[in-house]
């Protein structure tokens, strides 16, 4: 969502340098800049989708008037959507597809059946949720058959270790975690409030990262390695608009994992946050 689409060529030229350089797995939404990120994505990737793992989201409806959007999980309008999508990433076929959100509300029987009919067509391979709240990820473990949950974690925001990561493991349910350097202040950005933590608290944690026990480490590196050291984690999901932040993502790739003693001299830092709604 963060890759600039005033600049398209050089967007595109970003995507095929990391897949050339050994990143594979690619994470768009409909959503995203109104189908234009989608786009994008198509452009970088054609005649290369063999090498490619894509992944798209639906559920947030674009108004008429290009005024915003609104949710909408219905199936009518998700077998619609999937249309649009495949079409802008010039595909014939979506490894995975997300739905863009999700709430107790929902019709969840009729949701999961539309991306069932969309495997049995084969126009998905795989389907899971983007979501944070925990009652409604426990309603998707229990009544679909997702195999990803994308959602927030961090450093500064922990609130997935308290239950939601042991669920996701114990069911295979792979997590995609999103938001891994907290909107950046974890990469460099002035510490501000974050969720319920002080500046004085984002600044301990920020100082702890940049000195990590082993040498030549960056920041970046430390706070990501942290993420994808729970067993849940299948992937970190980063943002790129720059070479820097692609050289940055390539250097997670190559680095050694935490050490048991660093996971928990990092852990120690702050008392982990929950969270307190939709629980």
């Amino acid at each position: 969502m963060s890759l600039a689409t005033a600049t398209p060529g050089e967007s595109i030229r970003l995507l095929n340098d990391a897949l050339h350089q050994g990143i594979n797995y690619f994470d768009t939404a409909d959503l995203y800049d109104q189908g234009e990120n989608e786009k994008l994505v198509g452009k970088a990737f054609l005649g290369k989708r063999h090498q490619v793992i894509l992944a798209t989201k639906v559920g947030n409806q674009w108004r008429p008037d290009g005024s915003g959007w609104d949710w909408n999980p219905r199936k009518e309008y998700i077998l619609q959507a999937v249309e649009g999508s495949l079409q802008r990433l010039q595909t014939d076929y979506l490894d995975l597809y997300q739905l863009h959100g999700g709430t107790l509300d929902d019709p969840i029987d009729e949701t999961m059946e539309a991306f069932e009919i969309l495997k049995k067509q084969g126009k998905i391979r795989y389907y899971g949720i983007s979501s944070i709240r925990p009652n409604v990820i426990r309603e998707y473990v229990k009544r679909s058959q997702i195999v990803s949950v994308m959602m927030q974690y961090s450093l500064l925001d922990r609130r997935p270790e308290e239950t939601v990561l042991d669920l996701l493991q114990g069911n295979q349910i792979g997590v995609l975690a999103r938001g891994g350097l907290a909107q950046g202040l974890l990469a460099g950005k002035p510490a501000k409030n974050y969720l319920n933590y002080s500046e004085a608290e984002v600044k301990k944690v920020v100082e702890a990262v940049k000195n990590p026990l082993i040498p030549n480490r960056t920041a970046t590196v430390t706070t990501i390695q942290y993420v994808l050291d729970h067993p849940a984690v299948t992937s970190a999901v980063l943002g790129i608009r720059t070479t820097n932040q692609l050289q940055e993502a390539l250097h997670i790739n190559s680095s050694e994992v935490l050490s048991k003693e660093e996971v928990r001299y990092l852990k120690k830092l702050l008392v982990p946050n929950k969270y307190e709604q939709h629980r």
